[in-house]
């Protein structure tokens, strides 16, 4: 009789020749097993019982190829179930991958997946953030233009992120420098210039009240707007009592007192004594530089009607981000100081009461309001004249989304000399960039000298003009992308409504903190501005942000602060030296950067480890809002290692058992198997819940992943007859392999492949014939879901397990009551009575409290 292993070697060179358009059948003992499509694959056409380097390698050679023509059919949305959009902020094309790339890929690839397996309709989308300085710079250094050198940059990074077995949506890709992107970048543009927001402030007083709770990122946005304390008003200008149609918006932190202004202050660098405005000759005729300077211009308030001086202060810039504030002496010494000082009259409007409040006075309809009273009514008249009132801080300033650069998307306005700047018009779009050869770095932009790009008609009289010769920064590329991925082909406008309000919000965004500030204002205010256009039906852009830790190397620096390449260092005494000068070096962990010789090529890692190993140690190496410190000598990487082998030690022992010749019969498993498979299948569900929850709550699949070692310990535990026997092993089997496979989908297929070998399955309700990235993700049993009277709560003292306490489950979520009923159990009187307790944490899902006590 041949040995098992013999009979499951020649199986698998049945299926194979199956799968080249064999047999439809598999002969396997006495039974007659119906053809599987997937096959193991392997040199022999053997199961391989050890999983060896080599036998890494011709795993994933075989199924990377499957599961990227997998990922790649993506059915057409069904817009009647449920969507999941997972973003990962798009790359600029340097070139090359990063770790830090393939860190933020990796969880956003792993969570498609998921969502995949959960039923849900997923994009995750990719695309190329491909304008910038660094193009126009390699063109300048390398006689390149930026063109050629950026398009041959993203199909290099295509190549490797193909080669990372990444589930994009490539279907959806977008790349900004494409006029077929960048045209519908100029349309938003002149839809911001035509809504009167392209010069002017948008004023973001509640833009933090929608804002969710982003890991902190919240409190760094509010840092950055600042502290919404005053508001913009307008005023319309004259010039020798003459009206010239210009407006001014400027803030004051104390509103309530705007009829006791003196004048309007503007830095000598506002836009009104630059560029084309109709006052700049006269307020540039008054500037004299070092001193304030009244201008022979007038500012009339549209609130209040009155009208006051504009001034040119000395100083080049206010506090905060202003360019131009009112004047109201009543609140502000500086203000009287200016006023004396030029001779400006104004009158104090504030009264201040013997109780010490104070109120308004010769302050029209506002006058008897105390401060607080008049700054409510008087803001709320100005938003309903919609004369400003928006309350906002004084850090807020306009965004200067010009650069002088040719590697850009050009700004689609013209200037007249007759009619002044003139949007193109929407028909005419997108304004493309010109064939420019030479570039050198110096002088203005290099679209000036393309004269016969620059000049043409005006839009509005067909007179002679000029086109604007600076392109957008890519703050603005970026600021709406998330909205072309929804409806990436769409000829006729940026986006249709209909896919963009299936789609948005983005469920998860996934990025560097790095960007939490400045971008993600961008692209709120875009969405906003989209929102407010009846676009699109949702406000903000994101419903959640996970903002992934940096991946730091260690560096070695000499106290001259050079940094030495890790060939140059000595580490074989107590402390590192540079192995020429013996100098004591400072050894610390940073960003990894080329200048710092602490980088890791991917595809060098990639070769060595594996695409699985890399994904499982990025993913369990730590948290994903914390850093990695990249040292490949940690647990981390052993335990992955470790943790495959273990996986694959599994699927062999079942394998090898089921094709012992002995049928499986669950009748026959003893009173004590029984109950070890109950536990198995308690464990089992226990972890399906954990793991599901690290999925859609916090995104820690690093304790995903320990779950799961402790779900794979336990099976490796399991006694003979219950790996033969027990419906509950190859239930927990199949669902630890399922649950692997967003984060490690080459091993598990392959693994899962095995599985569907397996004659006379004990549980239906897998798909064997389907692929494991295929299954559905697996739920906990019903008769689970009910909850126990009882919970056995884990007591912990300083992270030591001592025991068990049972707590009713309806106390088992409040702090304080378990903490009562521990001390006044039997564990609690003989390990923390006379103890001084210092602090306890309570865990409800895990059931577990952990008292730290003074030692």
């Amino acid at each position: 009789m041949a040995s098992a292993w013999q009979r499951l070697g020649f199986c698998v060179c049945l299926l194979k020749r199956q799968l080249r358009g064999g047999p439809d059948v598999l002969s396997w003992g006495r039974r007659v097993v119906p053809g599987c499509t997937r096959g193991i694959y392997s040199a022999t056409g053997q199961w391989t019982r050890e999983y060896t380097l080599q036998t890494r390698k011709d795993v994933e050679k075989w199924w990377h190829p499957q599961i990227k023509d997998q990922a790649s059919r993506t059915p057409e949305a069904d817009r009647s179930k449920p969507k999941f959009y997972v973003l990962s902020m798009f790359p600029y094309p340097s070139g090359k991958l990063h770790m830090g790339h393939v860190r933020v890929y990796t969880i956003s690839d792993a969570i498609a997946r998921f969502q995949r397996m959960r039923g849900m309709q997923v994009i995750n989308p990719m695309g190329w953030d491909a304008f910038g300085l660094p193009a126009e710079n390699a063109a300048i250094e390398r006689q390149l233009h930026p063109e050629s050198w950026t398009q041959s940059n993203i199909q290099h990074m295509r190549k490797q992120l193909d080669r990372l077995g990444l589930c994009f949506s490539w279907d959806r890709e977008i790349t900004t420098c494409l006029p077929d992107y960048y045209k519908w970048t100029q349309y938003l543009f002149i839809k911001l210039y035509d809504a009167g927001l392209a010069y002017q402030k948008e004023a973001m007083q509640d833009g933090l009240a929608d804002l969710p709770e982003w890991y902190g990122i919240k409190g760094m946005q509010a840092h950055w707007i600042g502290d919404c304390v005053g508001c913009h008003l307008d005023f319309t200008l004259k010039v020798d009592g003459k009206v010239t149609g210009e407006k001014l918006s400027a803030y004051t932190a104390t509103p309530e007192a705007i009829y006791g202004a003196s004048h309007v202050a503007v830095t000598p660098s506002h836009s009104l004594l630059h560029g084309h405005s109709c006052l700049k000759e006269a307020l540039r005729g008054a500037l004299v530089p070092g001193r304030d300077c009244r201008a022979p211009v007038t500012a009339v308030s549209l609130l209040t009607q009155r009208e006051v001086p504009v001034v040119i202060l000395a100083k080049a810039d206010f506090e905060g981000s202003l360019d131009s504030k009112i004047g109201i002496p009543s609140t502000s010494s500086e203000d009287t100081v200016v006023a004396q000082s030029l001779g400006l009259p104004y009158r104090s409007v504030i009264e201040t009461a013997p109780d010490g409040t104070e109120r308004l006075s010769g302050s029209a309809e506002f006058t008897g309001m105390n401060r607080q009273e008049a700054f409510l009514a008087l803001t709320q008249k100005a938003r309903r004249m919609r004369v400003g009132g928006e309350v906002t801080s004084d850090k807020l300033k306009d965004w200067l989304i010009s650069r002088q650069r040719y590697w850009g998307t050009p700004i689609p306005m013209v200037h007249c000399p007759a009619c002044g700047p003139v949007p193109v018009p929407l028909e005419d779009l997108p304004v493309t960039l010109p064939s420019i050869t030479a570039f050198t770095g110096k002088g203005g932009s290099p679209l000036a000298a393309a004269s016969e790009w620059v000049n043409c008609p005006c839009p509005r009289c067909k007179g002679a003009a000029k086109r604007e010769t600076d392109t957008m920064d890519t703050f603005v590329d970026s600021a709406w992308y998330y909205f072309r991925y929804t409806d990436p082909h769409n000829p006729h406008r940026p986006f249709g409504a209909a896919p963009a309000n299936y789609w948005m919000p983005v469920d998860l965004y996934i990025g560097g903190k790095e960007h939490a500030v400045m971008h993600l204002f961008y692209a709120r205010f875009f969405s906003h501005f989209c929102h407010d256009q009846k676009m699109v039906t949702h406000r903000e852009p994101f419903h959640k942000l996970l903002a992934q830790g940096l991946i730091k190397g260690q560096t070695f620096r000499l106290p001259s602060g050079q940094y030495l390449q890790r060939e140059e260092v000595d580490l074989t005494g107590p402390v590192p030296v540079h192995a020429e000068t013996r100098e004591e070096l400072e050894v610390t962990w940073e960003k990894m950067s080329k200048s710092k010789h602490n980088g890791v090529d991917p595809e060098e890692v990639l070769e060595q480890y594996g695409i699985d190993t890399v994904r499982l140690y990025l993913l369990f190496a730590a948290p994903p809002e914390k850093d990695i410190l990249w040292d490949v000598k940690t647990d981390a990487l052993p335990g992955v290692l470790r943790w495959q082998q273990r996986l694959w030690s599994l699927v062999t022992r079942f394998i090898e058992a089921r094709a012992s010749g002995e049928v499986p019969r669950p009748q026959r498993l003893s009173s004590e198997e029984k109950a070890e498979a109950r536990k198995l299948r308690e464990y089992k569900n226990s972890v399906i819940s954990q793991v599901t929850a690290h999925f859609t709550e916090d995104f820690s699949l690093n304790s995903a992943i320990s779950h799961l070692m402790g779900l794979s310990s336990a099976l490796l535990q399991a006694s003979r007859g219950v790996v033969l026997h027990s419906p509950e092993f190859e239930d927990a089997l199949g669902a630890l392999l399922v649950m692997a496979a967003p984060m490690a989908p080459h091993i598990t297929s392959e693994l899962w492949a095995g599985l569907a070998l397996v004659p006379r399955k004990l549980c239906s309700h897998h798909a064997w014939d389907a692929g494991v990235l295929l299954q559905p993700w697996p739920t906990v049993d019903p008769q689970s879901l009910q909850q126990p009277d009882v919970v056995q709560m884990a007591v912990l003292i300083n992270n030591k397990a001592c025991g068990q306490v049972p707590v009713p489950q309806q106390v088992a979520r409040d702090q304080d009551k378990v903490h009562e009923l521990v001390l006044q159990s039997e564990l609690g009187a003989r390990h923390l009575q006379g103890r001084s307790i210092k602090k306890a944490f309570l865990s409800p899902r895990t059931a577990l409290i952990n008292f730290l006590v003074q030692e």
